[in-house]
């Protein structure tokens, strides 16, 4: 029911950013997989002897969107206007497909609209799911290529967009990789867990199919490999929520991701850059190129993630909006949810199609890296040098002396360590102490001052690892 386009065969002005990888909520889709929920919906009709022997197999046959005529499709259009929704004029056009006029009795039979919507809305989020997490789960396997490689790579940590105390790349990826973890687990547990069939009749009771409803329905989800639902779930709205709200989370997760290159990326830093799939043929377009500067090399593949996961939290709204429904079916707030649920579904594949190309053709620059934490001038070492003398002068003593010496040398550019030593309180009160130069000098190199960061790596590795 899926399409496998590359972001170049994209006819959308925009496709090409938001409906990277596998399309999956077009209007093609959906006719996809409306007509896969008719067509299980004949079979199990079959196999519960309510309908001739062959006629599954009938309506499966004509339930192929590649042999719909553009007229057919143009009355499955216009006849959405006049009924509310495309169900009405799709089952028409469906029956005229069928060759045997016997089997045409097993369209659509015992459902209603909603049902099939519904069924195939469940039927979308299968492939979203499948597509994202397969990207996903190659984007997981190239952090934790990063975190291992780079477990003792230093740089600068950053808090509040300013210089923090140093860390290692490995951590920063070892972070990217337990929200991808994250990410797949919670996608992979609605994929599994939370998407069934609709099939509940006019109003919920498949009076229609009298004894047989419960078991055709059970049918119905056995053929399209969906959940069997306890009941209709016409207005009952928290699986939609469910597959809108791990679709958010599997952006906020990317978005991070992206957010953070986007920062390294920047000029001023350089401690990262994309490579990337995308290659102009004959070079007369790069990749990150500027339609006014020939010298931009944006970001493409984390920006593009940010254009995608910024729309996530007003349709996630949305859905959660819509999931007030009143009596049995619901005037509107079902209607709502069609267009959201699909740009929705649609946006998380191509976050997670342009993050698999982000994070595995990442380039780290561990020299630039290590260059901008030099340059701090042993700032970033502060904290510990407070620590250091904190046990013989007291924390708020260490503390206010260590902040003015740390201003002096942000202020005259001169290192931490060179202003410390000229200032006569700081070396009485290290001599007082019983420390000598060694010792400010351990204090003040930043691989000495990582903590837990290796034990975190290998956690996030083997958490990694056992998912």
């Amino acid at each position: 029911m899926t399409s496998e386009n590359s972001s170049t065969d994209r006819t959308g002005l925009f496709d090409g950013v938001f409906a990277r990888g596998r399309v999956v909520a077009d209007d093609g889709a959906w006719l996809r997989a409306m007509l896969a929920a008719e067509a299980g919906l004949a079979r199990a009709l079959e196999r519960a002897g309510l309908v001739p022997a062959g006629a599954g197999a009938a309506v499966t046959a004509a339930a192929q969107a590649g042999e719909l005529s553009t007229a057919d499709r143009a009355e499955i259009a216009q006849s959405s206007g006049q009924t509310g929704n495309p169900v009405p004029g799709l089952a028409r056009v469906l029956t005229r497909k069928v060759a045997d006029p016997v089997a045409r009795s097993a369209v659509h039979r015992g459902a209603t609209s909603q049902d099939i919507i519904d069924t195939a809305a469940m039927l979308l989020a299968h492939d979203a799911m499948d597509a994202a997490l397969a990207d996903l789960r190659t984007a997981a396997a190239a952090a934790a290529r990063l975190a291992e490689v780079h477990h003792g790579t230093l740089m600068i940590g950053r808090t509040l967009l300013q210089q923090a105390v140093p860390v290692t790349f490995g951590v920063v990826a070892a972070g990217w990789l337990a929200g991808l973890d994250s990410a797949i687990e919670w996608l992979s547990f609605v994929r599994d867990t939370r998407l069934a069939v609709q099939f509940g009749g006019a109003a919920g009771t498949l009076a229609s199919l009298r004894e047989d409803g419960v078991r055709v329905k059970a049918l119905f989800a056995e053929e399209l490999g969906l959940g069997d639902p306890p009941l209709p779930w016409h207005t009952e709205r928290l699986r939609i929520i469910d597959v809108g709200a791990t679709a958010a989370r599997a952006c906020a997760a990317l978005s991070k991701i992206a957010r953070d290159v986007i920062l390294l990326a920047q000029t001023e830093v350089g401690e990262v850059a994309e490579g990337g799939e995308l290659a102009a043929p004959n070079g007369a377009v790069r990749r990150g190129g500027s339609s006014a500067m020939p010298n931009k090399s944006n970001p493409v593949a984390a920006i593009a993630i940010l254009g995608c996961a910024k729309q996530a939290p007003g349709l996630l709204a949305t859905l959660v909006a819509a999931a007030e429904q009143e009596h049995q079916r619901a005037a509107g707030a079902w209607h709502a949810e069609w267009q959201p649920l699909g740009h929705l579904l649609q946006l998380t594949v191509s976050a997670a199609a342009w993050a698999r190309d982000l994070v595995t053709h990442l380039t780290v620059d561990e020299q630039r890296m290590a260059a901008n934490l030099a340059r701090a001038g042993g700032l970033p070492l502060a904290e510990r040098v407070t620590a250091l003398l904190g046990e013989s002068l007291g924390g708020p003593a260490a503390h206010d002396l260590v902040a003015g010496a740390a201003a002096r040398s942000a202020a005259s550019g001169v290192p931490l360590r060179d202003v410390l030593l000229a200032t006569p309180q700081f070396v009485q009160k290290l001599s007082e102490a019983g420390i000598g130069q060694a010792q400010l000098d351990e204090a003040l190199d930043p691989a000495g001052y990582l903590g837990a960061a290796q034990a975190f790596i290998a956690a996030a590795l083997d958490a990694h690892a056992q998912g």
